[in-house]
């Protein structure tokens, strides 16, 4: 028997973001409360799209190019 491999997240926790940027906790509320890293709340939760993590890594890729 075969176990089937969850779906990915399409958004992530706060802490999954501060993880897959390696950046503290404070500075990652930085970045949403600039409007540099989208997000949305559900209730209380916060959480960043997948893509705007991407796009924000591009973003940065970009502008030191």
């Amino acid at each position: 028997m075969t176990t089937a491999m969850p779906p990915s997240h399409e958004a992530l926790k706060v802490p999954e973001v501060m993880s897959a940027l390696r950046l503290s906790r404070s500075k990652v509320y930085d970045l949403i409360r600039s409007k540099q890293l989208e997000s949305f709340t559900v209730g209380r939760a916060r959480r960043v799209p997948v893509d705007a993590v991407c796009r924000f890594m591009r973003n940065r890729i970009e502008e030191n190019d």
